[in-house]
């Protein structure tokens, strides 16, 4: 007893302290890159000649430079260059200062007085022009320091003398880019201390208008459209200059000039110019228009496709210049035309009759020379003309989007070039077919067609494009005709195309809606003629197969939408004929009241609040749901289930807003399965007694997963906040696979890296959204970034640990709706899986199967739908549509024409084949060199692709294979 007694006093009472033995201070490493410029420098030493030192300089060329190595590399490139002696090299020595001018990061004002002091002693004219091209970079780099940029305006107009045109055009570049209106500058370019000799910048740049080189000239034009383009208006006087240079002999001037001419005339569209060798004064944008309509018989055909493209945006010209385009007739000797009142009043004021005595005695006085006293150029008659009958397609493309745009801000000139643009369908381009096609479509409601020009425009319906077909439907769904004769000629040969071409079938049906909805009063005398009635006689009753009576039907029922009488020439089985396609075809067979024979179907309009309404009812549901704090909260489950249905339906009854009322009911359905994934009861069970939860949570996880990625990359017109809301969701469900994954296997080293992974997401999620944190403070990742420093540090137990108890307490974030939300769509319209036809192919070899879909609300769909085929063995195919197979018809709508090529070895029985259309989405981006010369030689991303969503239904197609021929 006392031993032990002993023992625990001296247990209790005595202390051993160990002092650690003195640690040894740690040795900090610091990594240093290798020096590019030291690099540099011992390549350039080594050279032993100027060829051998040029390819160190084009491979230097190839690597890239951090922006704090760049003023060494800068300065051992210089220390070089004062030592070459050849031309070439000391070229590409300022061609790489220009280049690490440009480095983000780096200011080049440290190497001006450099880049000065070679400039004035350099010989070589090509070096001098890479020298101005230099400090051009660095003046653009440097635009607040105005001394710098003094002094490169001082150096370029010194220079403005080289004999060589390359060192004057990079001067008029330099003054067309840093130039400014308050720096007078003096005839030698140097400040001037006195008023006298001091010019304007324009007054400098227009100097060189007239010079000898025709490159030269091109560059002053375009530096003082470049101080146009920077905010400095231009002097009037320069009109006279430019328009002097639309008969250069060089092509880039005149299309320079131009240019100068259409910027002038929008600058000064009422000033008042003379006509020379006259008395007449006209507005400078008139006298404008004349002259750059008569450059569309110039010589170049790329001057004429300008001067087209430039005529179109000229809307304040005056009427009478702009219907002397369309004729090819002169006016008057092009003069002035004066009244019989004013001539009487001369001839009075002279005091001189004719006598008849005396030949001629009453001939003018004056002899006129036309080419001396025009109002508007002999070639500006007529431009347009000229520009439709021009052999080149360029101009005449060019002329008919001139026509467009100015018929459409006058309908008295649409009507007067209605005949030039019908003549355009008969052209020989298939392009230029189409535009003109598309531009009749624009002006369409300004015009009225004539049965002729009608029968010029459907004579297109053969032409085999398919895309020229679908345009003039679509011109003739908005096209005014004339009188009953045009509608049924538009229905017979629409007929024709039906029969010629049956995949337009769709389009055609589309194409009558419209006619009969705007011609109602011409279709109604057409009826018994279209139905076949009679009066005494009981007709046969047609086959509701046929598409071309479905089309009849379609022209009939639009037309009676706004003329109730129609209905009493409708025989007993037309009524029963529109209960079937207003069923089956909705979307083309308005909703009719038919009363009187049996039938009573009265459409169901919405009224004039029902949107708004439905807006309200909208925001009222999601305030609802906004009230559950606790994703636990008893109650909150059935609240959530009610919500999602109301939506659902209200998608379905208001088509403007099915895609926020689908995107707030996907986002609740992501919140209605973590609440259920996180009941108390699973939680608290052991592992081996919850299997069946484990996997209802595991697989509503997954579901979560997949809906996050459909509301971020399907929806469009998201803003930041909501982006980062479905970011929190997607969060919360790695969470919650994290942790189901702990809770079911064994084995640390997969659950270590699947948490480092979670932790850089969560980093990553606070570094993209980090000014949308505030609103996340008491949610999921809110928590978590307050816990973060432990997070980092804690064993892989307890990350989970708290994983688990911050998702069981974090709460509901509420919703908000942009203004604008659309869900992407797309419907396959062929093939339309009703066909029991197989599709017939040999075994081994391929068959072609044509699709054509309607893409509605999809962003850059060249890269993003694809076409996925699911063969009956399980085998599923992607196929990636090339660019060329998607046309857009409308805003946000987008049209896939394309065909997908089936093979299969093994088939041996007729299967189904199921089409699909998928969305391909990308989160991965790539980035740029800083300074590199070009990014050719970059490596393609990887994981440019992540993953696909459907986004249509699938459709299945019967296909037979035929044994393979031995």
């Amino acid at each position: 007893m006392a031993a032990h007694l002993k023992k625990r006093v001296y247990e209790e009472y005595s202390k051993v302290i160990q002092i650690p033995p003195e640690e040894a201070p740690q040795k900090k490493l610091r990594l240093s890159k290798p020096s590019k410029s030291a690099a540099l420098h011992i390549d350039l030493c080594k050279a032993s000649g100027s060829t051998e030192a040029l390819q160190y300089l084009l491979q230097f060329a190839r690597k890239s430079v951090e922006a704090d190595s760049v003023e060494g590399v800068i300065r051992i490139l210089l220390e070089h260059y004062y030592k070459e002696t050849d031309n070439s090299v000391r070229l590409k020595i300022v061609s790489l200062l220009g280049l690490l001018s440009k480095t983000k990061g780096f200011s080049p004002d440290c190497i001006v007085d450099d880049a000065i002091n070679a400039l004035t002693t350099e010989k070589s004219h090509q070096v001098l022009a890479q020298l101005m091209d230099t400090l051009l970079v660095i003046g653009s780099r440097l635009p607040d320091n105005l001394s710098v940029r003094q002094r490169l305006i001082e150096m370029a107009c010194k220079h403005l003398a080289d004999t060589y045109f390359g060192v004057r055009n990079k001067c008029l570049e330099v003054l067309g880019h840093l130039g400014t209106v308050d720096s007078p500058l003096s005839r030698d370019g140097e400040a001037h201390p006195s008023l006298s000799g001091l010019r304007d910048v324009q007054s400098v740049i227009s100097d060189y208008f007239g010079d000898q080189e025709p490159r030269v000239r091109t560059a002053a034009i375009k530096a003082m459209l470049q101080l146009h383009e920077r905010g400095m208006k231009i002097n009037q006087i320069i009109y006279e200059q430019a328009c002097r240079l639309l008969s250069d002999d060089y092509e880039q001037v005149r299309s320079a000039a131009v240019q100068m001419v259409w910027v002038l005339s929008q600058l000064y569209p009422e000033s008042i110019v003379p006509i020379p060798s006259s008395n007449e004064e006209v507005r400078l944008v008139d006298d404008s228009f004349g002259k750059i309509s008569h450059m569309v018989n110039d010589g170049s055909w790329m001057v004429r496709v300008q001067a087209a493209k430039t005529l179109g945006s000229m809307l304040q010209v005056s009427h009478y210049f702009l219907e002397q385009t369309l004729d090819k007739k002169l006016m008057s000797d092009l003069r002035r035309k004066r009244t019989a009142h004013e001539r009487a009043k001369e001839l009075y004021a002279s005091g001189e009759f004719s006598s008849g005595r005396k030949w001629a005695d009453d001939a003018p006085k004056e002899r006129l020379d036309t080419n001396a006293v025009n109002l508007i150029a002999s070639g500006a008659c007529g431009a347009f003309v000229h520009g439709l009958e021009d052999e080149m397609y360029e101009v005449r493309i060019a002329a008919v989007e001139a026509l467009s745009l100015l018929a459409q801000s006058s309908p008295s000139f649409a009507e007067k070039c209605l005949d030039f643009l019908v003549d355009m369908f008969n052209d020989e381009i298939e392009e230029v077919r189409l535009q003109s096609i598309h531009v009749l479509r624009e002006i369409s409601t300004n015009i009225i067609l004539r049965e002729d020009q009608l029968d010029t425009v459907l004579a297109v319906l053969e032409d085999k494009s398919r895309d020229i077909r679908e345009a003039l439907h679509e011109l003739i769904c908005y096209t005014n005709v004339s009188n009953k004769e045009c509608v049924q000629l538009a229905l017979l040969e629409l007929l024709k195309n039906l029969n010629k071409y049956p995949t337009d079938r769709n389009s055609v049906w589309k194409c009558l809606k419209f006619l009969g909805s705007r011609h109602p009063t011409l279709v109604l005398p057409l009826v018994p003629e279209l139905l076949s009635t009679h009066p005494y006689f009981d007709t046969p009753e047609p086959d509701m197969d046929d598409p071309a009576y479905i089309a009849v039907l379609v022209l009939v029922f639009n037309a009676a939408q706004a003329c109730p009488t129609m209905s009493s020439l409708f025989s007993d089985h037309t009524f029963r004929h529109y209960a079937y396609l207003r069923d089956s075809l909705s979307h083309l067979v308005p909703a009719l009241r038919l009363a009187g024979r049996g039938v009573e179907l009265v459409g169901s309009a919405a009224g004039p609040g029902s949107v708004e309404s439905a807006q309200v009812f909208l925001q009222d549901s999601l305030n609802r749901t906004n009230t559950i704090h606790s994703l636990e909260a008893p109650g909150s489950q059935d609240l959530l289930d009610f919500t999602i249905r109301d939506l659902q339906r209200l998608g379905e009854l208001q088509t403007e807003l099915a895609g926020a009322a689908d995107f707030c009911a996907t986002y609740l359905r992501c919140q209605l399965l973590l609440m259920k994934a996180l009941q108390e009861k699973f939680w608290n069970m052991a592992v081996p007694l919850c299997l069946k939860q484990n996997v209802m949570a595991t697989a509503a996880a997954r579901q979560i997963l997949e809906e996050t990625y459909k509301l971020e990359f399907v929806y469009s017109g998201l803003e930041r906040r909501q982006v980062a809301t479905v970011h929190h969701v997607r969060l919360q469900a790695r969470a919650l696979q994290l942790v189901l994954t702990a809770r079911t296997r064994k084995g640390l080293e997969p659950l270590v890296s699947s948490c480092d992974k979670f932790l850089q997401e969560v980093d990553s999620f606070q570094r993209q959204f980090l000014t949308e944190l505030p609103h996340f403070q008491e949610s999921f990742v809110g928590k978590l970034l307050e816990l973060m420093p432990r997070l980092s540090s804690c064993k892989t137990v307890e990350l989970i640990k708290i994983l688990q108890s911050t998702l069981r307490q974090s709460s509901m974030l509420p919703l908000t709706l942009p203004q604008q939300l659309h869900r992407a769509t797309a419907t396959i319209i062929e093939p339309t899986g009703e066909s029991d036809n197989p599709l017939k192919f040999t075994t081994g070899l391929v068959v072609a199967l044509d699709i054509d879909a309607t893409l509605e609300h999809v962003q850059d769909p060249q890269s993003r739908v694809k076409v996925q085929v699911l063969y009956p063995d399980g085998q599923a195919h992607v196929i990636t549509p090339k660019p060329g197979d998607f046309r857009k018809p409308g805003p946000d709508r987008h049209r896939l024409i394309t065909q997908v090529y089936l093979s299969h070895s093994a088939w041996t029985d007729p299967g189904h084949v199921e089409v699909s259309l998928l969305l391909a989405y990308s989160s991965s981006t790539s980035s740029k060199p800083s300074w590199a010369d070009s990014t050719d030689s970059l490596p393609p991303p990887e994981g440019a692709i992540e993953g696909t969503i459907p986004f249509s239904k699938s459709v299945k197609v019967l296909i037979m294979p035929k044994p393979a021929r031995r």
